[in-house]
């Protein structure tokens, strides 16, 4: 049975899976208390712990509405009480009556007679296995004062999970009451939230992967710089894109680990650096699949070179809202409708990229296949193997992420979370990989290069390919001659024998 306080508080934690946690620092600036059942609260934050952490209260102040504080004597004790609740998320059962099959949040009259529970406190019932759980700290009013500030001290955390904090009050009286000061959260190891702290280490790893893609590529780019086309250029971009997006998503969580906030201009650059990278990647993908530089010198006219450059744009335009949402955003400032509002138009362009690449790569493998281009024909179908598994691949990996998330909604299962932004990093870099290989610069351009025909269709695995077009073109002309010439001569014999 789920009890008032869970019937509010599983949306609101659903709201907060939103957006990332934007620091281990939470601050609070006359923040106001929300009324459901019979008590009043709070979120003061959430965040992946492991053992050995600590949540320090750091000058948390309650100020009461003036009215509340009036009718107090000048000389009462304790004539307002809010308490802060640290509790994991396996113990949300544990806060409210639902143990006692009670919606109450706060213990009534009759719970109190009964020794259940203090009269005007959050009922909490203890954790078997670690007494400590749910915490409960108590700050009090005194006589007619406005304000109440909580003592400074660290609540160490013994015992890995996911810590979810609340400030609640039970007293109607205090209706209107606001909270400020702030919460510092760190684990053994830094400031960075347990839930985020593999994926400095995955930035890392891939920072280290795209560097050496780029010192192979660049040396191989060297070796044959004689024999390169503008499509080799337009990887190196690439790769160069994503080894910078790899290192400043690196650098930014080892100062957020560091500091425990995220400067937004550094959180800026590295979500920009993600929007280009993606939007160059697609295409990438888009301009190999239409053949341009293989089977066509450009990419067919002014017309659709317009609408790729649009597409492109729109998508930097739809991937950076989206991004700058997820990273910089409040969660108290985007709803989840804003939020499906963000993601619907990248879905939807995503969408019209995989359409417009396999409808190219049919023209373009049609094309090879007529003009019996074997060696590019063989090249793209590799590519278009590679660009099949890895859709199905992402679609799959995309109903396990909705299947993930559906059924995981309070982030018990934060420790695997990370595989799932670690998917795509790798999908992303495997592809690029894939690319690299099949169009890597070599002596034998011609392989993938552009051919201007001339109306005649040569095998290409029948010819010797050499580092020149010119000289293939020469080759072929002088052994045409060669062969006109012979049969001329062939001519004139059997003329003379006659």
């Amino acid at each position: 049975m789920m009890t008032a306080f869970e019937s509010h508080a599983l949306p609101l934690l659903l709201l907060l899976l939103l957006t990332p946690i934007n620091a281990s620092i939470h601050d609070y600036s006359n923040e106001t208390f929300t009324h459901r059942s019979d008590a009043f609260f709070f979120h003061g934050g959430s965040e992946a712990l492991t053992a050995k952490s600590f949540i320090r209260f750091e000058t948390v102040t309650f100020t009461r509405p003036p009215e509340s504080a009036s009718v107090q004597g000048r000389m009462q004790q304790n004539t307002g009480l809010v308490e802060a609740i640290v509790l994991e998320v396996r113990d949300r059962n544990r806060i409210g009556g639902s143990y006692l099959k009670s919606d109450l949040i706060c213990c009534d009259p009759k719970l109190a007679k009964e020794r259940i529970c203090n009269l005007g406190e959050v009922i909490i019932q203890k954790n078997p296995d670690n007494l400590e759980l749910p915490k409960r700290i108590k700050t009090f009013f005194q006589g007619i004062e406005e304000q109440a500030q909580m003592d400074t001290m660290a609540l160490d955390i013994n015992a890995t999970g996911m810590y979810y904090l609340y400030f609640m009050f039970c007293d109607p009286s205090l209706k209107g009451t606001t909270i400020q000061g702030r919460t510092v959260w760190r684990n053994p190891k830094g400031y960075l939230p347990g839930k985020m702290a593999p994926l400095m280490t995955l930035y890392g790893f891939m920072s280290l992967a795209y560097l050496l893609l780029g010192l192979c590529w660049f040396l191989r780019f060297v070796q044959f710089w004689k024999d390169i086309i503008h499509l080799h250029y337009h990887i190196t971009a690439v790769i160069a894109l994503g080894m910078c997006e790899m290192a400043v998503w690196y650098f930014e969580y080892a100062n957020f680990n560091s500091t425990g906030t995220r400067p937004m201009g550094v959180t800026l650059w590295a979500v920009t650096f993600t929007s280009v990278k993606k939007t160059l990647s697609r295409l990438l993908l888009l301009v190999v699949s239409m053949g341009y530089g293989v089977v066509r010198p450009t990419l067919g006219g002014n017309r659709i070179a317009y609408r790729v450059l649009l597409l492109g744009l729109l998508y930097f335009v739809a991937s950076e809202a989206l991004e700058l949402v997820e990273h910089l955003g409040n969660i108290n400032d985007f709803s989840g409708k804003t939020k499906l509002l963000l993601v619907l138009p990248v879905v939807c362009l995503d969408s019209c990229f995989i359409l417009w690449i396999f409808s190219s790569l049919s023209k373009t493998l049609e094309k090879l296949q007529t003009r019996r281009n074997l060696a590019k024909l063989e090249l793209y179908r590799k590519f278009t193997n590679t660009l099949a598994v890895s859709v199905l691949l992402s679609i799959a990996w995309i109903g396990f992420e909705l299947y993930f998330n559906a059924t995981d909604p309070l982030s018990e299962l934060w420790q695997i979370a990370w595989i799932i932004p670690a998917f795509w990093c790798l999908l992303s870099y495997a592809l690029l990989l894939v690319i690299c290989v099949l169009w890597a610069p070599s002596r034998n351009p011609t392989r993938y290069a552009y051919l201007e025909e001339t109306g005649d269709d040569f095998d290409e695995e029948g010819i010797s390919l050499t580092s020149s077009v010119a000289k293939i073109t020469g080759d072929v002309a002088a052994k045409l001659d060669r062969k006109t010439d012979l049969a001329f001569g062939e001519d004139l014999e059997e003329d003379k024998r006659e």
